[in-house]
């Protein structure tokens, strides 16, 4: 095969294009990977807009981030190894990877540190490189791929995103005691990992928050204890009372000004709120409340390498419950994108581009 296909922004707020481009050969250390899953994030929803939404501060747009158009997204990407550059010695071609995404700059300490989601100079997959909605990508470091050989690659291929990110987001959280509960705000794709994966590491005081009453019932399938919509008046004292006055930790997987007002006014004193969300908008609260309650409120940007290896050792071991995953062609995209905007999507859609009819 000469070309493989893609799907990309060509043009920003515009539906993706199908495209045709010569396929790359892999050289050094680099891994030519065929995408068999590459999953839908709501991150892709803010790309193709063009900007992320900084409140009364305006937009930061994804130029700024470092992205040139036409460029392909996706940054969930698992697939089968079809060609390795001459320097590879750990992957072999048939292998089935799982494509770590959030790329550092590689120079700089948060790199030397294994913390790649702390690099200011990231070169992500799927925005300052080409990415999974494609038949094809191009890894430029073996190091990046996890083996996941005998796991599905579309119920894995999440992790890489939304798996990762609130993995990190739990670990910044910390431990519960006995009777201590927490609270996973937003029930999207984010949100479901997180009750799986905090299940897993066995915390069981979980309550979840959203203002889909069919996410929640998703939320209770996935390991929650509770569950609480957001949309009611008193929102603020029901998650206290479901609490049992001991909400300790909140993980915001929507991270918008209406999850914020909820977070800050319910967690108890020395309470811990961790921002994972990008819905954007003003965070507001009253200052003095960071000291009065001893608040930390904290963001955390997607997650490192070590801890997707992690993350997947523990799929393994079959500890993460497996969320709902919605297969559909590539050549589905841009009705997709719109079916996650308008909130249609439960779990996360995973795109099979290997099958697509183009």
């Amino acid at each position: 095969m000469s070309e493989y296909v893609s799907f990309d922004l060509v043009e920003w707020q515009q539906p993706l294009e199908r495209r045709e481009h010569p396929m790359p050969q892999p050289e050094g250390r680099q891994v030519l990977v065929r995408v068999t899953a590459a999953g839908l994030c709501h991150s892709d929803l803010h790309a193709q807009k063009g900007y992320m939404d900084l409140g009364h501060e305006g937009k930061l747009t994804f130029a700024e981030r470092g992205a040139k158009l036409p460029v392909t997204l996706g940054h969930e990407v698992a697939g089968i190894v079809e060609a390795i550059g001459a320097d590879v010695d750990s992957v072999t071609v048939g292998q089935q990877v799982l494509v770590f995404p959030w790329i550092g700059c590689g120079k700089c300490q948060a790199c030397a540190d294994q913390r790649e989601s702390d690099c200011t100079a990231m070169r992500m997959i799927g925005l300052v490189q080409k990415g999974g909605f494609a038949s094809h990508c191009l890894v430029e470091d073996e190091k990046w791929l996890v083996d996941i050989d005998g796991l599905d690659l579309a119920d894995v291929v999440p992790q890489a995103c939304s798996g990762v990110t609130v993995f990190n987001a739990l670990e910044k959280m910390g431990v519960l005691r006995d009777g201590e509960w927490m609270a996973v705000m937003g029930c999207g794709g984010l949100g479901l990992n997180a009750i799986a994966i905090a299940h897993a590491m066995g915390i069981r005081n979980i309550i979840a928050v959203d203002i889909d009453d069919g996410k929640l019932e998703a939320a209770r399938q996935m390991g929650a204890a509770a569950v609480l919509n957001s949309g009611q008046p008193q929102a603020v004292e029901e998650l206290q009372r479901l609490s049992e006055g001991r909400l300790v930790g909140i993980v915001d997987t929507f991270g918008g000004a209406a999850t914020a007002r909820i977070a800050v006014r319910a967690l108890v004193k020395a309470g811990r709120y961790i921002i994972v969300g990008q819905a954007g908008g003003d965070f507001q609260m009253p200052q003095i409340w960071l000291t009065q309650k001893a608040m930390t409120v904290r963001g955390s940007h997607v997650g490192n390498s070590p801890q997707l290896r992690a993350l997947i050792d523990m799929v393994r071991a079959g500890k993460v419950k497996q969320m709902p995953i919605e297969r559909r062609d590539l050549s589905d995209i841009n009705q997709a994108m719109e079916d996650l905007e308008a909130g249609r999507v439960t779990g996360r859609i995973v795109f099979q581009p290997n099958e697509s009819k183009g």
